[in-house]
């Protein structure tokens, strides 16, 4: 069977990044495309080359790739996929459009339909401050145009894989399909259970509006006898350093074994986006620590709360000061009753290997699905072609009595 693995984008690693490399590595002679790679670090890839499409050519593509999303839909459907049998797109934006034909199977990793496109298309345009204006209605044009497209490539799928409950739920909105869900995997073997905590809390994110740093940093402001710890960048961290009172340390980027060490110190993690998944919060658990989370999407799926057997952490119910104070306030009333082993046990049910048998075993269904409905077309079809012939032959008529009667 060849095999091609489809990723919309190699610029960072991320969450996306590790399933695909552990795609790669339940497929580790599939040929790989991207609409564009300038992935320095190249281990999720396993060293293989990555074929990619016009864009990776087009001018200040490296660091304004995002800026040619129109042309994304175009770009992916140029990749010719046609000798191979089975295709695994990698999807949060384009990846799961490229063009299939009826004799090959598809199956789509949606870590998300395009969000932006979607149901947080009005959110996204306030982040990028177009609410009103000719730039604004071009936008809003262009993301009509996505919609329609993403949703369309749907039909292309043979069948879509959601990263969490939440995102099926997403996928059903969008595409009106099921999805079947896998959760992304957790290098759960890089991070070393700890029991012993300090009296810290630690978050850990990109910069970006929908994190929330803000609000975690406003209410660790408001508690001055609680410390914090920020590791990140990106586009907030002016704002969010100007903001930080004494107690909280802003750490900037951090490579992996400081994060890691902080992980596994901190008394608790805190998380206050509304993510699809979430990985951070499961690697803080697989070091034995809590979380502090806010109770929507996927965070229900991957934090057990106090009240429930061997919780793992806490939930706010609104992205609000008092809300998240409210939480940290329960924490240390209850959080006797969270154990480092309960922690490291639940993040052990999202390990990689997990995730590569629960893939395999779902491409194999897919597979054995497609050759069963090919195999009863074609029986179907037989059995056309031989009441056509009898048809033409013996003179049948169409209530199958030959020459008007048996008894003639």
């Amino acid at each position: 069977m060849k095999v091609a693995i489809v990723h919309d984008w190699l610029v960072a690693p991320g969450g996306a990044e590790k399933v695909l490399e552990q795609i790669i590595e339940c497929f580790p002679d599939a040929d790989i495309f991207s609409l564009v790679d300038f992935l320095e670090d190249r281990r999720p890839l396993g060293g293989k080359p990555v074929t990619t499409s016009f864009i990776q050519r087009l001018p200040l593509a490296r660091k304004r790739y995002r800026a040619y999303l129109p042309l994304m839909p175009l770009a992916v459907e140029q990749f010719d996929l046609s000798s191979y049998d089975l295709i695994i797109t990698s999807s949060y934006a384009v990846a799961k459009g490229v063009l299939v034909g009826p004799d090959q199977t598809h199956v789509s990793y949606v870590h998300s339909p395009m969000r932006y496109a979607w149901d947080l298309q009005h959110q996204y345009l306030r982040e990028a401050n177009l609410l009103s204006g000719p730039k604004s209605w071009a936008a809003r044009v262009m993301l009509h145009y996505l919609r329609s497209w993403d949703a369309h490539s749907a039909n292309g799928v043979d069948r879509l894989i959601a990263n969490s409950q939440f995102v099926a739920r997403r996928v059903m909105k969008t595409y009106r399909r099921d999805a079947v869900v896998i959760p992304p995997p957790v290098d759960v073997t890089e991070f070393e259970l700890r029991t012993d905590k300090e009296d810290f809390y630690l978050t850990a994110s990109r910069m970006v509006p929908y994190k929330r740093i803000d609000l975690i940093v406003e209410a660790f402001n408001a508690t001055p006898h609680r410390k914090l710890v920020v590791i990140g960048d990106g586009p907030q961290m002016a704002s969010i350093r100007a903001k930080a009172g004494p107690n909280v340390s802003i750490l900037g980027y951090q490579p992996f074994d400081v994060l890691k060490d902080y992980l596994q110190r901190a008394r608790a993690f805190v998380f206050a986006a509304e993510e699809d998944f979430g990985i951070v919060p499961l690697e803080a658990q697989a070091c034995g620590t809590p979380v502090i989370a806010f109770g929507k999407g996927g965070a229900l799926e991957t934090v057990v709360p106090v009240g429930e057997a061997h919780p793992t952490g806490v939930f706010f119910a609104q992205q609000t000061v008092v809300s998240m104070l409210d939480a940290i306030d329960r924490f240390e009333r209850l959080g006797v009753y969270i154990t480092p082993t309960a922690c490291r046990a639940n993040a052990e049910r999202f390990s990689a290997a997990v995730f590569r048998r629960a893939f395999m075993a779902e491409v194999t269904r897919t597979i054995s699905a497609e050759g069963l409905r090919e195999r009863t077309e074609t029986v179907a079809r037989g059995e056309h072609d031989l009441a056509t012939l009898a048809t033409q032959e013996l003179g049948w008529s169409g209530d199958a009595t030959p020459n008007g009667g048996w008894g003639h």
